[in-house]
């Protein structure tokens, strides 16, 4: 059975020979894994192979457009004006969000502030990469699309986006559809290109703190919904299944999102409200599919090897009976992650996972 034919029936909620395996990383644990395994930096597929891993992203596509937005000392710019600033910590660094150029923004400035078209992309090499991948699950997408929460904070803080959206602001809801008919038309170019080649759609937004919901249910409803119902219906005319992330407390609108059609769920942090894995699996697990449930602010960054290896079982335990479950953390494996908790996570994940 190869990875592509293990994860479809596991998301599927059929039985492979064993729970499909994913991996979510920041830069310092991924290099210190290839060091441990004697891969070289960049031997990203190695690791992957090393850690038996049945997911390949095509998860953003190279931007080849002129330069939108200006350059500043010490700062990184993309296309969409969001700007970062490298911060390092004592296991080590992230890129942090700063400048916020629509912090004020009127209706005006909004209409006038650059951004990039679907035509200054690069989507010359998407069905290569799919091609090269054709034995593994294919994923289209990334966790930022739509992301109207995170992705719009970056720009414009994210005090002013949640006051924006509770108050219908005319300036934000303006940026808010250009940004995401400009992505709409991007992935409609990939998917079209890549037709029959990619497996699963992949959506974001968080929607839940660690406590409950971040905004109302009539608020995803009236605000949230139609919009990642335009990706959902995008992904449905590909006959391809649809994956969302959403950090925190989400399980509140999993309701909804199956009506969507919405058919996996990714993060799944277990310390949040109603997040548990056996929560999940009772209340959700005949029409949902899940990916995470691996905590990383748990036994993984804190624990022993032998508290790691209980927690991934225990997990595995609850989620793996009758499919419908992929083995994957709960979100970036963190720099303060040790090196041999992450080690024995995957090797916990390839020798327990098995049907």
């Amino acid at each position: 059975m190869d990875s592509k034919e293990r994860a479809m029936l596991a998301l599927s909620h059929q039985t492979p020979d064993r729970v499909p395996i994913d991996y979510l990383y920041n830069d310092g644990i991924d290099r210190r894994l290839k060091s441990h395994f004697g891969l070289q930096p960049g031997d990203h597929e190695g690791l992957l192979q090393v850690l038996g891993v049945d997911f390949r992203y095509l998860g953003h596509i190279p931007y080849k457009g002129r330069k939108l937005h200006p350059e500043l000392p010490g700062r990184f710019v993309n296309e969409w004006g969001i700007y970062t600033r490298w911060i390092e910590h004592e296991t080590g660094g992230y890129w942090d969000y700063c400048e916020f150029l629509l912090r004020d923004a009127t209706l005006a400035m909004v209409a006038e502030f650059p951004m990039p078209s679907p035509d200054d992309y690069d989507y010359s090499d998407v069905d290569v990469f799919c091609t090269l991948n054709r034995q593994y699950c294919v994923v289209a997408g990334n966790p930022g699309l739509p992301d109207m929460i995170n992705a719009s904070g970056m720009v414009w803080t994210m005090e002013k986006v949640l006051m924006h959206i509770a108050s219908q602001e005319p300036a934000f809801l303006h940026y808010l559809d250009r940004r995401l008919a400009i992505l709409l038309e991007i992935w409609a170019r990939v998917l079209e290109k890549t037709r029959g080649m990619v497996d699963l759609f992949y959506l974001g937004e968080d929607l839940g703190t660690q406590i409950g919901p971040m905004i109302s249910l009539k608020m995803f409803r009236n605000f949230f919904r139609p919009r990642i119902q335009q990706f959902v219906d995008l992904a449905k005319t590909y006959n391809l299944p649809v994956m969302l992330h959403s950090c925190g407390s989400s399980s509140w609108a999993f309701s909804d999102f199956i009506e969507m059609g919405i058919s996996v769920i990714d993060t799944l942090q277990p310390e949040a409200a109603k997040m548990e894995p056996a929560y999940l699996k009772a209340q959700f697990g005949e029409k949902l599919a899940f990916h995470g449930c691996i905590s990383t602010a748990g036994a993984v960054a804190y624990g022993t090897v032998a508290e790691t290896v209980q927690h991934a079982r225990e997990v595995l335990e609850i989620m793996k009976p009758g499919g419908g479950y992929a083995f994957s953390p709960s979100h970036q494996l963190q720099d303060n992650s040790p090196t041999e908790n992450v080690v024995a996570l995957y090797a916990a994940a390839q020798a327990y996972g098995l049907y």
